[in-house]
């Protein structure tokens, strides 16, 4: 009798207890259900962030509330920076505490300080500039190709800030506001090449615990200086806390999580969606006017974006 040949392990079907399928890689089609919904829900809590920060910012001012989502941010993802601390070298510290000023404590200052000088979609419509900044820096700075169409990006991008600002919402000018998202965006662009370059191959939740801690320490003395005379009320303080558990630890995790499984290209998606749902959320529980400015901005910069991160 002819022994039947045993089945190579290559033509097997790979299991779900495979290690592959673990660390990031699940068989296809078994979450694909489940990355719109995460994207569509990461949009919806980053773009309700900036009405968070529009209720909170004027009973708080801009180092409180800064202070407030730093800490609250930090607390919620301490867990995972207890259990790899190890993976942290300790000459690494001094380069967390600048990248951490960089990519967190700077830009939630000027989201804070924007959120009290203009309507809420403003800064959420500034922040999508972060994507074309990363493409702009990376070009002078780092040595990354930018190509004819990426070019054409940054050009329709920043004309979008230009109507942005030139434009009046509510009965006010909102450049300072336009300057201030933009630069706060500036920031993100910068942290996310000093990230790429010092910090690479380090767990991303546990970096970002320790950007965030630091960053807290550092706004600290500023918070404690500019703290509010009066009593703040309680949807001020409810809304930083939200912006702080929900909108920042939660939200990074979430984010960390999504990148490990479908890779950064597709997470980067929700930049699309963050305005969109700000403009939505402020217009719905703000009642902030929808004016033709912000649509035409949003529009350009959103497409420029979209143009950038095409293939």
């Amino acid at each position: 009798m002819r022994r039947r040949p045993r089945s190579s392990p290559v033509n097997q079907p790979r299991s779900s207890a495979d290690p592959l399928s673990r660390a990031g890689h699940p068989p296809a089609g078994a979450t694909d259900w489940m990355t719109p919904l995460e994207i569509t829900a990461l949009g919806a809590i980053w773009g309700i962030s900036f009405m968070f920060q529009r209720v909170a910012a004027p009973e708080f001012g801009t180092a409180a509330l800064a202070e407030l989502r730093l800490a609250f941010g930090a607390l919620v993802l301490l867990p995972f920076l207890l259990r790899q601390w190890h993976a942290i070298p300790g000459r690494l510290w001094p380069r967390l505490v600048v990248i951490g000023a960089i990519n967190s404590a700077l830009p939630f200052a000027l989201f804070a300080w924007a959120a009290q000088n203009a309507p809420a979609g403003i800064s959420a419509i500034t922040n999508a500039m972060a994507v074309l900044f990363t493409a702009l820096l990376g070009f002078l700075f780092f040595g990354d190709r930018i190509g004819w169409r990426r070019a054409i990006a940054l050009l329709v991008g920043f004309s979008g800030v230009v109507v942005l600002a030139s434009g009046k919402t509510a009965g006010e000018r909102v450049g300072l506001a336009v300057l201030a998202g933009c630069t706060a965006a500036l920031m993100y662009g910068i942290g996310v090449h000093l990230l790429r370059r010092y910090l690479t191959g380090l767990p991303q939740a546990a970096v970002a615990a320790a950007t965030l801690g630091t960053s807290a320490l550092l706004v600290l003395p500023f918070a404690v200086a500019d703290w509010p005379a009066g009593p703040v009320p309680a949807s001020a303080w409810g809304s930083a806390v939200v912006l702080g558990v929900l909108c920042t630890g939660l939200s990074y995790a979430m984010y960390y999580r999504l990148v490990q499984r479908v890779g950064p290209s597709r997470a980067v998606t929700v930049t699309y969606l963050v305005p969109l749902f700000a403009v939505a959320w402020a217009w719905w529980l703000l009642d902030e006017p929808l004016t033709l400015a912000m649509g035409v901005a949003c529009t350009l910069i959103l497409g420029s974006v979209a143009m950038a991160q095409r293939r």
